[in-house]
């Protein structure tokens, strides 16, 4: 503070910009400040807040020290020092700051989640780490900070419970924070049960909040093709009901003559349509509209996209061809048969080895 007691103009302009994200920006006005009076504690804490978040740690840690030379008593540097001290590996001295911040606040949120945070390490500290965590969330539980603490003493105790549980609050008080939807989108794309429409529509919440997040815009993509090579298995289907109504492989005592009736043929080709009706329905209904865009930039862009995308058209024509035209010879309706199933099930046969190998 200035000698008036009022916040300096270039102060308060840094705090503007910190609330932007615009650090670099908030250290330069920070810097003209302190040039000036090097003795304003704000400034020096608020420096120390923007090297942490560029991640200069040995400057933050420069920043918090000015600062407690001002003011001993100052929360917020005792925070910033625990911080910067934690991420250049000091372990004891990191978690003596994050105790003192307590000590100046005991009923302060911000505090725990610090000394929660100093913890971390060792692994024989982990539960004193839980217990801070726990306490953050009971003084601040309307507060993001507090229950990704939470998440992160749970994440190391193997609580998994408490990891979800800690998601789920932090999309309660804020449904677009970026970190949680991430988390959310992971743990679905891990999970046995998830259903990859739901996996997709977690990737594009994430993306969301946070575009330019790679990570889950691989993983919107990864997932968008798996969906794609899983309609080579609809044309299957379609191979099996054609081949089965067609006669093209006639066993004991089932009708042998060709072509099969015109009706059955018909009926086939119905339940055909049905099955690829069906599928996509179900594939794509819930999908949102970016998803689905996403998945026609993938054939475009991706090679192996484009060879699952044709095997499936291909097998598909193959079953048409099979039921729409009155085949007398046997011999090419088995050929078609075997040129509709051949390609797509080495193609999937190779997937699975390289995934196979890959783990």
């Amino acid at each position: 503070m200035s000698e008036t007691g009022t916040e300096h103009p270039l102060t308060a302009q840094a705090a503007a910009l910190i609330e932007l994200g615009k650090f670099d920006k908030a250290k330069e006005l920070l810097a003209r400040r302190l040039a000036g009076n090097p003795d304003d504690g704000l400034a020096w804490v608020r420096m120390a807040l923007c090297h942490n978040s560029t991640s200069d740690f040995e400057e933050a840690l420069h920043a918090s020290q000015e600062a407690l030379r001002r003011d001993p008593e100052d929360f917020s540097a005792h925070r910033f020092r625990s911080f910067a001290l934690r991420r250049l590996a000091r372990s004891e001295e990191s978690v003596a700051a994050a105790r003192e911040a307590v000590r100046v606040l005991p009923d302060h949120w911000a505090g725990y989640v610090a000394l929660s945070e100093a913890l971390i390490y060792p692994p024989d500290r982990w539960p004193q780490a839980y217990e801070a965590a726990v306490t953050a969330v009971r003084l601040g539980p309307e507060e993001t900070a507090t229950h990704y603490a939470l998440w992160k003493a749970s994440l190391a105790l193997g609580r998994s419970d408490v990891c979800q549980q800690a998601v789920r609050e932090i999309l309660r008080i804020d449904p677009s924070d970026a970190w949680a939807l991430q988390e959310l989108a992971t743990r679905k794309a891990h999970s046995k049960d998830a259903k990859l429409p739901e996996v997709a529509q977690g990737y594009v919440q994430a993306l969301a909040a946070a575009p330019g997040n790679q990570g889950m815009r691989r993983g919107l993509e990864g997932t968008l093709f798996r969906m794609v090579r899983g309609t080579r298995w609809l044309a299957l289907l379609c191979l099996l009901i054609a081949a089965v109504t067609a006669r093209v492989f006639p066993t004991g005592d089932d009708p042998t003559a060709l072509p099969a009736p015109l009706d059955t043929r018909l009926y086939a080709l119905v339940l055909m349509a049905a099955v690829w009706a069906l599928g996509a329905w179900r594939a794509y209904r819930k999908l949102p509209q970016g998803a689905k865009l996403g998945v026609w930039s993938l054939v475009r862009r991706e090679f192996w996209v484009k060879v699952s995308l044709y095997e499936a058209v291909w097998s598909t024509v193959c079953a048409v061809l099979i039921v729409t035209v009155p085949w007398t010879d046997r011999m090419i309706l088995q050929v078609l048969t075997h040129a509709g199933w051949v390609p797509p099930l080495i193609t999937i046969w190779f997937e699975r080895a390289a995934l196979r190998e890959a783990r």
